[in-house]
């Protein structure tokens, strides 16, 4: 009835996002495994009509969606997390599609950081978590229309750096009363993610905290600094600044 409405600035309105939240409510209260059932063929479909809400614009709906699937992956119920992981992997399909079967840069840049944000909300990563990243490989894997372009590639590339996300979070507690091993653990997941600005920086501000709590002040000032280059060279990229040359090179000025 309201899908003009819906539909616009690219689906980007206070309308949309009512009914968005009112999606996703069904997800954060707890509901029987039937009733979910239920709730996830209405995500199926309301993401088939409108994907310009998660694929385009503010990615604010995008990451709200995919923190609450990976919640339901994690679920006690093995039909919860294999319709979850089916929703998942639909999600996914439609961003490559959307994206003109170019890549899935969007939804695999939120579901991380909703994996990042998970471990520490949830205390996601068992057995359950493994064997829905499990099943989202085997989607793809059998996905016979998808079978000549990149697609399953991205899939596995996206559900390989999850579990690396894990891996290193699990190493992260073993040390966590050792200071300097747990920074140098988050400095190699940064570093892992250097194409990715957005992750890098989450990881680095989580070092900067790290380094304030134990008194080290100027490698927690380094860290910010970093965080620093790294939006300005996003902004230089985007033509929004042009003050900073190449490398930041005004920035270097500053650490040196």
């Amino acid at each position: 009835t309201f899908q003009r409405q819906l539909q616009q600035s690219d689906c980007q309105n206070v309308l949309m996002k009512k009914v968005f939240d009112t999606h996703m409510l069904f997800l954060q209260i707890n509901q029987s495994a039937a009733a979910l059932k239920h709730v996830f063929a209405a995500l199926r479909l309301f993401v088939g009509k409108f994907p310009s809400a998660f694929f385009q614009g503010q990615a604010d709906l995008c990451g709200s969606l995919c923190y609450e699937i990976l919640k339901c992956c994690n679920h006690r119920s093995r039909s919860t997390q294999t319709e979850a992981s089916a929703l998942l992997y639909f999600f996914m399909r439609k961003n490559f599609e959307f994206n003109k079967q170019k890549s899935i840069v969007r939804s695999h840049l939120q579901l991380i950081k909703a994996v990042s944000q998970l471990i520490a909300d949830a205390g996601i990563g068992g057995s359950r978590f493994q064997h829905s990243l499990a099943i989202i490989n085997n989607f793809a894997n059998g996905d016979k229309q998808m079978k000549n372009v990149n697609f399953p590639a991205e899939v596995k590339d996206l559900t390989k750096r999850i579990r690396t996300v894990l891996m290193a979070t699990a190493q992260m507690k073993e040390h966590e009363k050792d200071p300097e091993m747990l920074v140098d653990l988050q400095y190699s997941l940064a570093n892992s993610y250097a194409s990715t600005p957005e992750l890098r920086r989450t990881w680095l501000e989580s070092m900067a905290k790290i380094h304030a709590r134990n008194g080290d002040l100027s490698e927690a000032a380094m860290c910010y600094i970093h965080i620093a280059a790294l939006i300005a060279e996003y902004l230089k990229r985007k033509g929004k600044i042009i003050i900073f040359k190449t490398n930041c090179v005004s920035i270097n000025t500053i650490v040196q």
